[in-house]
């Protein structure tokens, strides 16, 4: 008995090995999604940073300047970007065209093709938050994350509640065009609860209380905290962890394989 299972296992382990080679070769050679993930955050970060005044302290900012702030935010766009824009399309294409219907038939499982997509674009955050991280100690300054294993923490639970966010997307849309247009209407709003276009620590308030039920407005405060020297707020992490099982309930529950 114990054989049967570690020979399953083994086969298991090695057909998901090459579909996430395979996957990777796709991947490398899409040209606009690796633009998007791993190279737009970080341009707008440092056009953020050539703006004179966003290199100077704001008192409305606690001391910090609004560069320092966009590094959390580029790091939570390439999230955005890879989970819901990215993702999803591709795994809508592959149900649209039959493959994960043909694959359910074969003994390589469509679940190995959905994890080595989550994998490799999570895989891409990581690359896009090294990225940004550098550039923008390098050029402008901007401190590294003073709580490391906080900011290390934050950033998991950021991502793994962005890509169960893509996989609900991807999971509703039965289409790749559906799978496009309910992704642009998921993406702007998570852009603005992340703070792409204000911080979240410089909104009002009542402002940024809302969007700290969030899990891209959460995430957005605890890395913030983490970069300060804190540990992010229990609160934030809580409510990341939260809509991460739910949207991953919600994903595993609509999701069709045809």
């Amino acid at each position: 008995m114990s054989t049967g299972i570690s020979t399953r296992t083994s086969a298991n382990t090695r057909t998901g090995t090459a579909v996430l080679k395979a996957e990777a070769r796709l991947f490398t050679r899409e040209p606009a999604a690796l633009f998007w993930i791993l190279a737009f955050p970080t341009l707008l970060l440092v056009v953020i940073g050539c703006i004179p005044a966003f290199r100077e302290p704001s008192a409305d900012l606690g001391g910090l300047r609004t560069v320092d702030l966009y590094v959390p935010i580029a790091i939570l766009l390439a999230t955005i970007t890879s989970a819901i824009q990215s993702m999803p399309p591709v795994l809508s294409g592959y149900r649209e065209r039959g493959i994960l219907r043909r694959m359910a038939t074969t003994p390589m499982r469509p679940g190995a093709l959905i994890n080595a997509q989550i994998a490799l674009h999570g895989a891409a955050v990581v690359g896009s938050a090294l990225i940004a991280l550098t550039v923008g100690r390098l050029a402008f300054g901007v401190a590294l994350p003073r709580q490391l294993a906080g900011y290390l923490l934050a950033l998991v639970l950021a991502a793994l509640s962005a890509l169960a966010l893509g996989a609900t997307v991807s999971a509703i849309s039965r289409t790749t065009k559906i799978t496009q247009a309910v992704g642009s209407a998921v993406f702007f709003p998570a852009m603005f609860t992340s703070g792409v276009w204000l911080p979240v620590a410089a909104m009002p308030e009542t402002l940024r209380d809302i969007v700290g039920l969030t899990p891209l407005g959460a995430s957005a405060q605890a890395l913030d905290q983490a970069a300060a020297g804190q540990w992010p707020s229990w609160t934030h992490l809580a409510v990341t962890a939260v809509w991460t099982v739910v949207l991953v309930a919600a994903a595993r529950r609509w999701f069709i394989w045809e």
